[in-house]
C-alpha cells in the first residue's frame, strides 16, 4: 500500500513539475523543467552521500573500534541478502541514525554516539534494521528525487513570480489579472510540491518500519527504540540541517497541530502502535 501511495505521490510530482514548466514557458517551458530537474538529480545521485556524511562530521568506524555495531549490521545484511553497508559514527551526544547512498552496492549507515549510550542491543538492532530497509527498498533514491523535483518546481516557481512582478509594465486590465493569477497559481504549485514530497518521505517511513521489523525479527524492537528516541531527541536537541532532516530516523524538528503538515515523519505515536499491532498479529 506505501509502496503503490509513494509511485502515485512521484507521478503527481512530475506532471506538477511539467505544469509548472508549462505554465511559466509553454511546451518548451516544460521541457526545460525536465531538463534542469534531471541534471539536478544527476549531481545529486553522484555526491549528496558524501555531502551528508561530511555535514554530520560523520567518522567511519572498523570492526575493531565498534565490534557490536558491525556484527549486527553484518547479521542484517545478511538476513536482507543485500552487501554489508559501510559504517559511521557521528560524534553527538543526541541519538539518531540514518542511512545514505546512491544504492544497496554503495551505501552506508550512520549512527551517533548518543544512540549507542541509549539503546541496548534488541533496540539498536531495530533501529538499524529499519535503516538497512531504507537501504533495500532504494528509499534514499526515492527522497532524494522527491526532494529535488520539490526543489526545482519551488526555484522555478520562484523565478516565474519575480519574472512577472518585475518583466513588463502592463498592469491594467488583463495584465493585472494574469499577474495575479500567476502570482496565487506559482504560490500553490510550490506548496503542493513540498507537501507531495513530505507525504512521500512519511509514507517510506512507514515502510521502512514494517521492513525493519521483519528484518529485525520482532517489531517491539523497533517500537522500544522509538519510544526512546523520541524522548531523548526532546531532551537533547540535534545540530541538524533541515534539508536533511527527513533522512534521520527520528525527526529533530518538533512540530504538532498544523505544522504537523509539514512534517518529514508521520507521529511517533502512531508509528508506535502500528508496530505493536504488527507484533500482536
Amino acid at each position: 500500500m506505501n509502496q503503490m501511495k509513494t509511485y502515485i505521490l512521484m507521478a503527481l510530482l512530475t506532471i506538477l513539475l511539467v505544469w509548472i514548466g508549462s505554465l511559466v514557458g509553454g511546451r518548451n517551458g516544460a521541457i526545460f523543467a525536465l531538463i534542469f530537474a534531471g541534471l539536478m538529480n544527476f549531481g545529486v545521485y553522484w555526491f549528496s552521500d558524501r555531502i551528508v556524511l561530511k555535514m554530520y562530521r560523520a567518522q567511519a568506524v572498523t570492526e575493531a573500534q565498534e565490534p557490536k555495531l558491525h556484527r549486527i549490521v553484518r547479521e542484517l545484511a545478511l538476513r536482507g541478502s543485500i552487501p554489508m553497508p559501510k559504517v559511521y559514527l557521528i560524534p553527538q551526544d543526541a541519538p539518531n541514525a540514518f542511512a545514505t547512498g546512491r544504492n544497496p552496492q554503495h551505501a552506508a549507515v550512520a549512527v551517533t554516539a548518543g544512540i549507542m549510550k541509549l539503546l541496548n542491543e534488541e533496540e539498536l538492532k531495530g533501529v538499524l534494521a529499519h535503516e538497512l530497509s531504507h537501504i533495500r527498498h532504494r528509499d534514499i533514491l526515492i527522497g532524494t528525487i522527491a526532494a529535488t523535483i520539490a526543489g526545482a518546481i519551488s526555484m522555478i516557481a520562484t523565478m516565474a513570480r519575480w519574472g512577472a512582478m518585475f518583466g513588463g509594465d502592463d498592469r491594467e486590465g488583463g495584465g493585472m489579472a494574469q499577474l495575479v493569477a500567476m502570482l496565487v497559481l506559482t504560490t500553490l504549485a510550490s506548496i503542493a510540491a513540498l507537501l507531495i514530497q513530505l507525504a512521500i518521505s512519511r509514507s517510506r517511513e512507514y515502510q521502512a518500519d514494517e521492513g525493519g521489523a521483519q528484518l529485525a525479527g520482532n517489531p517491539l524492537f523497533l517500537a522500544r527504540a522509538l519510544a526512546k528516541l523520541d524522548a531523548g531527541t526532546k531532551r537533547i536537541p540535534m545540530q541538524v540541517n533541515p534539508s536533511t532532516a527527513h533522512m534521520l530516523i527520528v525527526s529533530p524538528l518538533t512540530r504538532k497541530g498544523v505544522q504537523g503538515l509539514f512534517s518529514t515523519h508521520p507521529p511517533i505515536e502512531e508509528r508506535i502502535r502500528r508496530l505493536e499491532h504488527m507484533a500482536h498479529r
